[in-house]
């Protein structure tokens, strides 16, 4: 597969080179697809988290915000973020 890039883009890369960021154009190209891979991985995982939250709620699982129990929720989606970003940066690479 040939892939051409715009004339910004071969600046862009250009520039990357001669600052010594990446090597070649190739590496240019296998970062941007890593990138891209990564994005539309996470978004799988939102449009699954949305169908399960959906789901949840068509079965009357879910929980009325109010006021009342805001910080609440706040420090618990906090929590859960924070254990999760723990497990993440323990697993190799």
């Amino acid at each position: 597969m040939e892939i051409r890039p715009t004339p910004d883009q071969e600046a862009f890369i250009r520039d990357a080179i001669e600052a010594g960021r990446i090597g070649r154009p190739e590496d240019a190209a296998k970062e941007g697809l890593v990138l891209w891979e990564e994005r539309e991985r996470r978004r799988l995982e939102i449009l699954a988290a949305c169908d399960e939250a959906e789901a949840s709620i068509d079965r009357g699982e879910g929980i009325e915000i109010t006021p009342e129990n805001m910080r609440q929720l706040a420090d618990d989606v906090k929590r859960r973020g924070r254990e999760r970003l723990a497990a993440e940066q323990q697993q190799p690479r």
